[in-house]
């Protein structure tokens, strides 16, 4: 026979916890071990396993008995002798309802959840790759994915059209199957869902021909995206309800759009401002110039004071991106790099040796006007 495992271990938490301690680390397991939320192998068998742990530790008397006693003081030896100082305990505390129903949001418990339909399918992903400009102004796409989707023969119960399901006769159509066990301070019942009909009450005798009783039939399905503007490379769109269905019905996961956004050729991304590199001549920049700058609205015109040198960057106030859901939008910066000529006429040439020699000898009169005032600074001969 295997050795009982301790209660407190099970739940994870010390001895000496407290009453919230204990019910917020069952809270965690639950949802962690729940067979409608975790289809590992054992999960099922752990989360009975918590559920039996937390039924004790979770009721101030039984826990006090267990500390006592351990698990002496539930089993069945010694049944019948003296008083039952448990009796109207049996089953689960109020406590444990209300804490299950606020982790699985449902009406009536673990027992009826299966059979209510309030499983939840599978989320789907699917990774779409869009343009520079699609990302900023947003855009709608078409886009095909495989998934469960609820049969059409049977529509989602299973069963083949014109055949009845049967009362399970596990659990006498309840959905769930209840042990009552014995101990010298009373009687306790666990209440599990149904192995055999799933918590549903019925069974199936006639399978639907098309979907196998599984009530959902593989599908490609067409879906059209909405891809909000502003959205930036990594984000996910959610498109709710558009996952999969559950077996024998139930409600569809979600499909979770990841997007990947496409270097555009000119233009680059900070945040919500849009950075672009405006190459102009030495000429424009010595003296200046309006210059055309393209941002994703069109063409717009900037003005470039007179001895404007490169790196200098200017602000175009709402040409970046939109905020996503928003009415706010960043800016474009335009920053200057000035372009040196590769090629040039003998014209060009004469003049810019020219203004070479121009700018040579402002620069030998200003040079010989600095050394004499320092010569004069420091009284040199």
């Amino acid at each position: 026979m295997a050795v009982k495992r301790d209660y407190y271990e099970i739940l994870g938490v010390a001895r000496g916890a407290n009453e919230e301690e204990v019910k917020k680390a069952f809270r965690r397991l639950a949802r962690q071990y729940h067979p409608d939320v975790n289809k590992d192998k054992g999960a099922e068998e752990r989360f009975k396993e918590i559920n039996e742990a937390y039924e004790v530790l979770g009721d101030a008397q039984k826990r006090q008995m267990y500390d006592r006693f351990g698990h002496a003081a539930f089993s069945g030896a010694g049944a019948g002798a003296g008083p039952n100082p448990f009796e109207g305990f049996g089953g689960f505390s109020g406590s444990f309802s209300d804490i299950f129903e606020q982790i699985f949001a449902t009406a009536a418990g673990a027992g009826t959840a299966r059979r209510t339909g309030t499983q939840r399918g599978a989320d789907l992903r699917y990774e779409l790759t869009i343009s520079f400009e699609e990302a900023v102004r947003g855009c709608q796409k078409d886009i095909e994915i495989p998934r469960w989707e609820t049969c059409p023969t049977c529509h989602g119960n299973g069963a083949q059209p014109g055949t009845q399901t049967a009362r399970c006769n596990a659990c006498q159509g309840t959905g769930e199957i209840r042990r009552v066990q014995q101990s010298i301070f009373g009687q306790f019942v666990n209440v599990m869902v149904c192995d055999r009909c799933r918590g549903e009450g019925r069974v199936i005798t006639t399978p639907c021909e098309r979907c196998q009783g599984q009530g959902r039939v593989r599908n490609v399905r067409r879906v059209t995206v909405n891809i909000p503007a502003g959205v930036d490379d990594g984000i996910n769109v959610r498109v709710t309800g558009e996952g999969e269905v559950p077996p024998r019905g139930g409600t569809p996961g979600n499909l979770f759009v990841a997007l990947a956004v496409k270097p555009h050729e000119y233009f680059k991304r900070q945040g919500t401002d849009i950075l672009y590199e405006l190459p102009i001549n030495y000429a424009d920049a010595a003296l200046g110039s309006e210059v055309e700058v393209p941002t994703l609205d069109g063409k717009e015109f900037i003005k470039i004071p007179a001895g404007t040198q490169s790196g200098r960057t200017f602000r175009l106030k709402g040409k970046g991106v939109p905020v996503v859901h928003s009415s706010s939008r960043g800016d474009e910066l335009v920053t200057i790099k000035i372009v040196t000529p590769q090629s040039l006429t003998s014209r060009q040439k004469e003049l810019l040796r020219e203004f070479a020699e121009i700018e040579r000898q402002q620069n030998e009169r200003g040079a010989h006007n600095l050394f004499d005032k320092v010569k004069d600074a420091f009284h040199f001969e």
